[in-house]
């Protein structure tokens, strides 16, 4: 709790018992959990915690830089602990099962967009597609 006070206070947020709890569930859940499986790990640190409170929680630690959301179309949003590392994401189609994929290439933003100079890329999120081990293993022996 005081590793996640300390973070908070860092980050120059209010230290609430609802932001402790999602901040120690989202760092120790080694990434990628949706919203409702965040919460159920908080509440066994706090007791109680609502769904939207956890939303409003995520949200506020989302801002502040603290968490990483990633919206993949067709799933809902899932949260890791923020790395400012600009990894991008591959997403088995069958499972679901997300997974990080270092910078492809370089630096981040690690692409290179065609866009007029007067704009200031920062961020590049990209999505590879496809088939985990276990899916293309069992897609094989059908």
């Amino acid at each position: 709790m005081a590793l996640a006070a300390e973070r908070l206070r860092a980050a120059g947020m209010r230290v609430t018992a609802p932001r402790m709890a999602v901040l120690m569930a989202v760092s120790g859940s080694g990434g990628h959990l949706d919203a409702d499986t965040l919460r159920e790990r908080a509440r066994r640190i706090t007791g109680r915690l609502s769904l939207q409170a956890t939303y409003n929680v995520l949200r506020a630690l989302t801002d502040a830089g603290l968490v990483r959301s990633t919206q993949i179309a067709g799933h809902p949003a899932r949260y890791e602990a923020e790395r400012h590392d600009n990894h991008h994401h591959f997403v088995c189609r069958a499972c679901g099962f997300l997974r990080d994929v270092e910078c492809t290439v370089g630096a981040a933003p690690c692409i290179e967009p065609r866009l007029p100079e007067e704009y200031d890329v920062q961020e590049a999120a990209v999505t590879f597609w496809g088939l985990c081990p276990g899916c293309r293993a069992a897609a094989s022996a059908s």
